[in-house]
C-alpha cells in the first residue's frame, strides 16, 4: 500500500468507539503522487465514515465529483461525473495482510492507518473503462478529429444486398415448406 502524505493518516489510538467522519478534497496533485496521469483536472470530495469498534474498524468511503479526462474517441477533454463507494473492514493480527480486498489486517502494535491507497483505488475504479465525450452520443460535438473519422468511415450501400444472404434466406424458406 502506497503512503503519500500524513494528511491521509488516521490515528485511531485514543479515538472513542463510535462513528467518526472525515472529508477529503481530492485534486490532481493526489494522483500525481501515484504517477497516474489520466485525469487532466479533478474536483472530487471523499467522505469517510470511520466506525471504530473495540476489536476492528469499518471504513465506508464514498466519492462524488468530476474528473476532466480526454475522450477515447476524439481526444477532446470533457468533465466526467464520478461516484463510487468502498467498504473495508480493518482487523488486528500478527502481520500486515491486504490479500483480501474487503478485509485489511494490520499488526496489533499499529496506532494509525493511511487511507490514501483506498481513496486512489476507489476513484480510479469508479471511472468507466471507455471514456466517451457526451457530445458524441448526442451529436452536439463538432471537432476536426470527429469530422475526419466520419470521412474515413466505410460507406455502405444498403440497397446492394450481398448474394450470399439471398442463399441463406432460401435455406430458411426451404426449411419452412
Amino acid at each position: 500500500m502506497k503512503r503519500i502524505s500524513n494528511i491521509y493518516d488516521i490515528s485511531f489510538f485514543g479515538l472513542k468507539d463510535e462513528i467518526h467522519h472525515f472529508e477529503y478534497k481530492i485534486e490532481k496533485q493526489f494522483f500525481e503522487a501515484f504517477h497516474y496521469d489520466e485525469f487532466l483536472e479533478t474536483n472530487l470530495l471523499v467522505n469517510l465514515e470511520f466506525n471504530k469498534k473495540s476489536t476492528f474498524f469499518e471504513l465506508n468511503f464514498s466519492v462524488k465529483g468530476v474528473v476532466n479526462v480526454a475522450c477515447d474517441v476524439t481526444n477532446e477533454p470533457f468533465d466526467l461525473p464520478v461516484q463510487g463507494k468502498l467498504e473495508i473492514v480493518v482487523k488486528f493480527g500478527e502481520d500486515f495482510n491486504s490479500d483480501n480486498e474487503e478485509v485489511l489486517i494490520i499488526p496489533h502494535n499499529e496506532h494509525h492507518i493511511n487511507i490514501a491507497q483506498f481513496i486512489y483505488e476507489m476513484i480510479v475504479l469508479a471511472v468507466p473503462k471507455k471514456k466517451v465525450h457526451p457530445g458524441i452520443e448526442d451529436g452536439t460535438l463538432h471537432s476536426d478529429i470527429l469530422k475526419k473519422l466520419e470521412e474515413l468511415q466505410p460507406k455502405m450501400n444498403i440497397k446492394e444486398i450481398d448474394p450470399r444472404w439471398e442463399g441463406l434466406k432460401k435455406l430458411l424458406t426451404d426449411k419452412n415448406t
